[in-house]
């Protein structure tokens, strides 16, 4: 996605702070820039504007914000970057369990704006991918626990090998065109039901 086509909301109480922000975005060629004046209602109206980046710019980060800006962050699944002027070790655990792209102390600075957020977007983009990853292999393990279930299932009821109790699950699996995995479900629940 190229500069000009994001959307980026800025959530500042400091006007001039705002202004210093919309300035380096513009400057990076960001097309849509939109402030947040405050946090009030912050989720819901992030969802509404539905921004490509959040970023964020506060003196000090309370607990409350980056509460809001998890579920922003979450929720929304937008990469966000936080500049503050002043933070400590207990604020920045806070803010990468926020799941904050990039968490810059006193660096707000027009022509450093760019970098700031192409980094957050990397990083966000890289964390979403490495979940996506591990939710792939959460599931995949998950199917293979129950195609051994229904194996189990299979060779007790039939008195069958383990190689012919799943050669039986492949059969049916592509006489139905479904998955081995839809079929070991469907023969664990219906043993469960018995049972």
């Amino acid at each position: 996605m190229t500069e000009t086509n994001l959307t980026v909301a800025v959530i500042d109480p400091s006007r001039a702070r705002a202004a210093i922000l919309e300035e380096g975005l513009r400057a990076a060629g960001v097309g849509r820039v939109v402030i947040i004046p405050d946090t009030a209602e912050l989720l819901e109206r992030v969802t509404a504007l539905k921004p490509d980046v959040v970023v964020i710019h506060l003196e000090s980060p309370s607990r409350d914000i980056l509460e809001q800006m998890s579920g922003v962050s979450r929720q929304v699944e937008r990469p966000v970057a936080m500049f503050v002027d002043r933070s400590d070790t207990t604020m920045m655990q806070a803010a990468v369990d926020a799941g904050i792209s990039a968490y810059v102390v006193d660096g707000l600075r027009a022509e450093r704006i760019k970098s700031i957020l192409d980094i957050a977007i990397l990083r966000f983009n890289a964390f979403a991918r490495l979940q996506r990853e591990l939710s792939e292999a959460r599931g995949e393990l998950a199917d293979r626990k129950l195609i051994e279930r229904a194996k189990g299932i299979l060779m007790n009821l039939k008195g069958l090998s383990e190689e012919e109790a799943y050669k039986q699950l492949r059969r049916k699996a592509m006489n139905e065109k479904r998955k081995i995995a839809d079929i070991a479900r469907a023969i664990v629940t219906t043993a469960d039901l018995l049972g």
